[in-house]
């Protein structure tokens, strides 16, 4: 490999007196914010499948009542339509609660660590990787945008 003298870019590079520990702490709570991000995604998808399956249970109200089912259809729409999915909450009440606690919580911690130990710095221990597994002077292998070929 050749050196082509390029690095990350100012937002990237580890602020002087910052240990490779602290580097890699901040990369593993990141890594950890990270996993929270995709369960937070399940949980919006939970909350937009369940509301779609209301809705849709309520077309099969009308199916049924059509079908002449009027017994079934009116347990289904007092039973379960418009259900509580835990005790007291409906999907968006879990959501909410989620964001406002546990995840702005996360979110809060993860930020005031790289405030306080990297001068608000993301990413350094990707950014390392990439130095480490990237081709020096190979096109697609580029520290940075700012680095491609004209």
């Amino acid at each position: 490999m050749t050196n082509d003298g390029q690095g990350p870019d100012a937002a990237h590079q580890v602020p002087e007196g910052v240990s490779e520990e602290t580097v890699e702490a901040l990369g593993a709570l990141s890594a950890a914010l990270e996993v929270l991000e995709h369960a937070r995604g399940y949980l919006y998808g939970f909350h937009r499948l369940t509301g779609k399956a209301d809705l849709g249970f309520g077309d099969a109200v009308e199916q049924l009542r059509k079908a002449g089912h009027t017994e079934l259809a009116d347990r289904v729409d007092t039973e379960l339509i418009g259900r509580n999915v835990i005790e007291g909450r409906w999907t968006f009440q879990i959501v909410e609660d989620y964001d406002d606690g546990y995840y702005a919580l996360a979110k809060d911690l993860e930020r005031t660590a790289r405030d306080d130990l990297a001068g608000g710095r993301r990413h350094l221990l990707e950014a390392g990787m990439k130095e480490d597994r990237r081709t020096r002077a190979q096109r697609h292998h580029e520290a940075t945008p700012a680095d491609l070929p004209e």
